[in-house]
């Protein structure tokens, strides 16, 4: 039997990486797929992919409109939400930062602002709008951190800080729905070099730069390879199902055993969503 039929889940980030892959999963799975994002032909094009069982709406993760304005959707159009995967995320590699410096020294208070308004804002968003679908029927909020929510990197300060606080916002959604006997579960997940397109701003132009780069992160990783997207789906699906009931404010680390080992803060490419 399918492990997530007839549930209604709705994927922030869904057009690409993770988020692209955790849908498709989801939906073979049984469950209707909700993919929001601002890139909307990208979102589109997955959406039809999949078929009937997924749609697309624009939702930019850091704006309450947004929320509002899909979750009114969701309410008139299904009456409920089963599973909300708070994926989307920027780390300050993208294009949009221009390669400008993301340690604490050097980086713009601007973009510790635009970092933390769509990795940590959008989170809470997403937690306060998705509680309100939930709670009658119950539920399971995923909500994506990373391992570098547990541990420091020296380039990446905003982006630390905002999965670090994912981490234990998620606990405290936990704690709350626990409290108020919602039903509703609220974990966290924790990967760690998994490749996504996100890792080609800083994998290098050549072939001969790429395969470098790419040795030099399996060097730091106990099982010698990069995750893909679908290992981590396969952690949401697990935690989307009923076969979680009893599992909440956890955390699953996915990174190939980097956090079991002493490299965790010696890889200077960190995972991407």
């Amino acid at each position: 039997m399918p492990r997530v039929k007839d549930k209604i889940a709705l994927i922030t980030g869904g057009s690409r990486g993770i988020g692209a892959g955790t849908a498709r999963l989801l939906a073979s799975e049984g469950a209707f797929v909700i993919i929001v994002d601002i890139l909307d032909d990208l979102g589109r094009t997955v959406a039809k992919e999949i078929g009937p069982q997924a749609c697309y709406h624009h939702l930019d993760v850091a704006q309450e409109a947004d929320w509002q304005t899909v979750c009114e959707i969701i309410r008139q159009q299904y009456g409920r939400l089963d599973i909300l995967f708070n994926n989307a995320g920027v780390s300050g590699f993208e294009q949009e930062f221009e390669q400008r410096p993301q340690d604490v020294e050097h980086m713009s208070l601007e973009d510790w602002h635009t970092i933390h308004a769509v990795n940590l804002d959008g989170v809470f968003l997403g937690c306060k709008y998705g509680i309100e679908l939930m709670k009658a029927q119950g539920g399971s909020i995923i909500n994506m951190s990373s391992r570098s929510g547990m541990v420091g990197m020296a380039q990446t300060a905003a982006y630390c800080s905002s999965k670090g606080a994912v981490r234990n916002l998620t606990k405290s959604v936990a704690i709350y729905c626990a409290q108020y006997g919602y039903k509703i579960r609220c974990n966290s997940l924790h990967p760690g070099a998994i490749y996504t397109p996100i890792w080609d701003s800083v994998m290098g132009d050549t072939p001969e730069q790429r395969e470098k780069t790419l040795n030099f992160v399996k060097r730091g990783i106990p099982l010698n390879e990069m995750g893909t997207p679908l290992d981590v789906a396969y952690n949401v699906l697990y935690l989307a199902s009923d076969e979680s009931r009893y599992v909440t404010g956890s955390e699953m680390i996915i990174d190939g055993g980097i956090m079991a080992g002493s490299t965790a803060t010696l890889q200077v490419a960190d995972e991407k969503n």
